[in-house]
């Protein structure tokens, strides 16, 4: 399955996002990468690496964020990870809660990650499915 790292500046959003797409599939993996590593609103490097790692399995992993500086926070993460590793991980301009959810059912029934980004395509561009 496509394992899910969600990434927001703030540890209650991430953790509350991930309790509602484990509750929509509770077999995928998802981890929850919120809050700076003393618990500050940010984002963490080291903490979105870990999460990925936490996550990480031949089928992928999707990275959906809140803000910006998550993203380029995300970007430096799968950097400091093996190219092996790094080839295998997308990082996903979505709707967080929504992007989240469709993620995690399309994961739970076995679609693979290229499958699951055309699926969130249409909420990219502002168009629900």
């Amino acid at each position: 399955m496509v394992g899910l790292v969600i990434v927001s500046h703030s540890s209650q959003v991430a953790e509350g996002v991930k309790e509602l797409a484990s509750q929509m599939a509770s077999d995928v993996p998802i981890v929850a990468a919120g809050g700076t590593s003393d618990g500050r609103l940010g984002t963490d490097v080291e903490k979105i690496s870990n999460a990925i790692k936490d996550v990480y399995s031949e089928d992928g992993v999707l990275i959906l964020f809140d803000l910006g500086s998550a993203y380029m926070n995300a970007e430096m993460a799968i950097e400091c990870l093996d190219e092996d590793i790094s080839k295998n991980i997308s990082i996903v301009d979505t709707a967080l809660v929504e992007g989240a959810i469709t993620a995690a059912v399309e994961s739970s029934i076995n679609k693979n990650k290229e499958e699951i980004l055309e699926a969130l395509h249409p909420m990219a561009l502002g168009k629900m499915p």
